[in-house]
C-alpha cells in the first residue's frame, strides 16, 4: 500500500502566515531596539524570510509599525469600547476594570514597549508620533472621559474636569510601563504590580468619590 505521505512535504509555510511572522518579529524589534535602530533586514531575518519577502507586504518601517500598532493595540480598544458600551455595574468599578483590564491586556506585556518608544522617539519621527496619538492615545483618552462622565451623570462622581482627571488617572500607569523597561532594572526589589495598581486605585476613587453627607445624631 502506498504511503499518503510519500513524496510530500514536511511542512509547508501557509502564505497567510507570513504578515503575522512579521508583525510579531517587528514587535519584538521595535521594543527591543526603539524605532530609529530597527531595521527591515533584520525584522526579515527574525521572522525567517527574505527582505523581498518583507516588501511584499509592507512598503517600508513606518507602514510595518503602522500595522504592530494597528494589530495588538486597536483590538483592545474595540474591546474596551463594547464593554463600556454595554456595562451596567457602577462607574467606579468600571473604571477599575478598564484599568487592570489594560495592565493585563497591554501594560505586563512586550506591548507596553511601545509606549516607551513612542515617549523616546517621537519627537524625531513626527509622522509615527501623530499616527500614534490619533490611533491609540486619543481613542483611549476618550474612553477614560466618558467613563468620568458616565459617573458624574449618574451621581457616583463627583463633578471633576474630566479632561484633566484622565490625565491624572493614565500618567501613574504609563509611569509603570516605563518603570518595568527602564528604572527597575536600577531597583535592588522590583515594584509590586499589583499592590501599585491596587493604592493608584484607591487615591483615584477616594478622589473622585461624592462627599458623604453629614451624619446627624438623633436628638438632631
Amino acid at each position: 500500500m502506498q504511503c499518503p505521505f510519500k513524496n510530500k512535504p514536511r511542512w509547508t509555510r501557509r502564505k497567510d502566515a507570513r504578515p503575522q511572522e512579521l508583525l510579531a518579529a517587528a514587535l519584538a524589534l521595535f521594543v527591543e531596539r526603539g524605532y530609529a535602530a530597527t531595521r527591515l533586514d533584520d525584522v526579515a531575518a527574525r521572522a525567517g524570510v527574505s527582505k523581498g519577502t518583507l516588501y511584499l507586504y509592507f512598503a517600508g518601517k513606518e507602514e510595518l509599525f503602522r500595522a504592530v500598532v494597528r494589530e495588538n493595540l486597536v483590538p483592545v480598544l474595540d474591546e474596551a469600547e463594547q464593554i463600556i458600551d454595554g456595562y451596567a455595574g457602577d462607574s467606579a468599578s468600571l473604571l477599575r476594570e478598564f484599568i487592570l483590564g489594560w495592565w493585563q491586556r497591554i501594560g505586563d506585556t512586550p506591548l507596553s514597549g511601545l509606549t516607551k518608544l513612542m515617549m523616546a522617539e517621537s519627537g524625531n519621527f513626527p509622522e509615527v508620533a501623530k499616527f500614534y496619538h490619533d490611533e491609540i492615545i486619543s481613542r483611549s483618552d476618550a474612553l477614560i472621559v466618558r467613563m468620568l462622565e458616565r459617573g458624574m451623570a449618574r451621581g457616583e462622581f463627583r463633578q471633576v474636569d474630566a479632561a484633566q482627571a484622565r490625565l491624572v488617572i493614565v500618567s501613574p500607569i504609563l509611569m509603570l510601563m516605563l518603570w518595568q523597561h527602564s528604572f527597575d532594572l536600577c531597583r535592588p526589589e522590583p515594584i509590586s504590580v499589583s499592590n501599585y495598581l491596587d493604592t493608584v486605585i484607591d487615591l483615584m476613587m477616594h478622589g473622585l468619590l461624592p462627599s458623604s453627607p453629614p451624619t446627624l445624631s438623633p436628638t438632631e
